[in-house]
């Protein structure tokens, strides 16, 4: 066994080639930040995907679930199971568009803003230790590196 084999048994398992694939890498820290996600939200029973759809109905108020979808790469009935959830919680209300009748738009309850305002403070709390431990140069290239994405 060589010395790199040693090194990486003390950490788990060799990973072989998975150790030179980007994918594989980037799997591993979306793992590690969902894993701190949870562990910051507690109490609160949102997702990351929730915190993003609320974030995203404050920024778009009036935003559709399909244009959600979009924004979020994933599909339409994922996008509704995650908008029956918030509904359910009363954190945001919908109703017809005015101008396409087959929509349903989207606007944040008053019990939604607050969430949304307490989640804001873990996140950033969250973000911070990220911050701190790479800084903030490295971040900001890391996040325009995966805007491309």
């Amino acid at each position: 066994m060589t010395e790199a084999n040693t090194s990486d048994r003390s950490r788990g398992l060799a990973l072989g080639r998975l150790d030179q694939l980007l994918g594989f890498h980037l799997r591993m820290a979306s793992a590690a930040v969902a894993r701190d996600f949870a562990a910051v939200m507690e109490g609160l029973d949102l997702t990351q995907k929730q915190c993003a759809v609320l974030e995203l109905i404050d920024a778009n108020e009036g935003v559709s679930q399909i244009d959600l979808a979009a924004s979020l790469g994933t599909d339409r009935a994922t996008m509704m199971a995650v908008v029956d959830r918030l509904s359910a919680r009363r954190l945001l209300s919908r109703r017809r568009s005015t101008v396409d009748r087959r929509r349903q738009v989207l606007a944040l309850s008053l019990a939604g803003r607050r969430l949304l305002s307490d989640a804001r403070l873990r996140i950033a709390r969250h973000e911070s230790a990220y911050r701190a431990t790479f800084g903030e140069a490295r971040i900001e290239r890391l996040i325009a590196l995966l805007r491309d994405f």
